[in-house]
């Protein structure tokens, strides 16, 4: 096959219609496009050009003959280098993003609205779960982003970096208003009724081995499937619930609810971005994931 570039200099060398002007267009110079010329010439074993006075004319029987598909040629490969450029610097395509329903409602929904805004031709679909699916369905390509509670380690995904923290709290209703402003030894929560998460998460597999460190086993009366849950029945009185602080902020500043202060109080975790090792990223992708570089 010939060398892509000979049919460049050809097409150049026809549309200027002369070697020197050619040459400056190409950064070449003329020698080396009369030799690039030649070469094709030699390759397809006919003449492509007559050499006038006036400069470089198009032969009838060789150079009109393919003129027009050259050009159409190089026009298709320039729009394929063009499309090749833009997935690196604009933002098209979509992005699969897992999480939470927890932390798709109290953390990144206002960067998933901020992005949208930014670059509304990224189709963003939303893919909710606990951590545990969420990183399964990562490392089965089956979403591009995980956000998942921490601390949850697994090597065969990349670890991008702690989007926010999250302090684990107890809280209370109006019926046990007496326990509002007192320090309260975690073992004596006991005594109460008690409502978490459900057992198969890492907020409540996280609190369990905090506990078991302090010599304690302090299992739920209540168990729930979802915060929303959990805060609507504390409301209620039906139990002391543990909950983070970061999904339960509106509810303790109209004091519908109140934390309890524990001794100890409860370590925090976090939660954080994690991509496929195998992923490589798109300029929509590195554009999301700075949002949270910026904070």
């Amino acid at each position: 096959m010939v060398n892509l570039e000979l049919y460049k200099v050809f097409y150049i060398v026809a549309r200027c219609g002369s070697l020197t002007k050619a040459a400056q267009e190409l950064y070449i110079s003329q020698p080396a496009v009369s030799q690039a010329i030649k070469q094709l010439e030699g390759q397809l074993g006919t003449s492509l050009f007559n050499r006038t006075h006036k400069g470089m004319e198009l032969s009838a029987v060789g150079g009109k003959l393919i003129y027009a598909q050259v050009e159409e040629a190089l026009t298709l490969l320039g729009e394929a280098e063009k499309k090749l450029t833009e997935l690196k610097t604009i933002a098209t395509g979509r992005i699969r993003i897992g999480a939470t329903d927890s932390i798709f409602s109290h953390v990144i929904a206002d960067k998933l609205a901020e992005f949208n805004e930014k670059y509304p031709s990224v189709k963003l679909e939303l893919k909710s779960s606990t951590s545990p699916y969420t990183l399964s369905q990562l490392k089965e390509g089956k979403c591009d982003i995980a956000f998942i509670n921490l601390p949850l380690e697994d090597d065969e995904v990349r670890f991008y970096g702690t989007v926010t923290h999250l302090n684990e709290v107890f809280v209370a209703g109006k019926k046990y208003a007496e326990l509002d402003g007192s320090e309260i030894p975690l073992k004596r929560l006991q005594e109460f009724p008690l409502m978490m998460i459900e057992e198969n998460t890492v907020s409540r597999r996280a609190f369990a081995a905090f506990v078991e460190s302090l010599g304690l086993n302090m299992n739920p009366d209540i168990e729930v499937a979802n915060w929303d849950l959990m805060k609507k029945l504390v409301i209620k009185g039906m139990g002391i619930g543990l909950i983070p602080r970061e999904y339960c902020r509106d509810e303790l500043e109209n004091g519908e609810i109140f934390e309890l202060k524990t001794t100890p109080s409860l370590p925090v975790r976090g939660i954080g971005i994690a991509i496929s090792r195998h992923l490589s990223l798109s300029f929509a992708m590195k554009e999301f994931l700075a949002m949270f570089d910026r904070g």
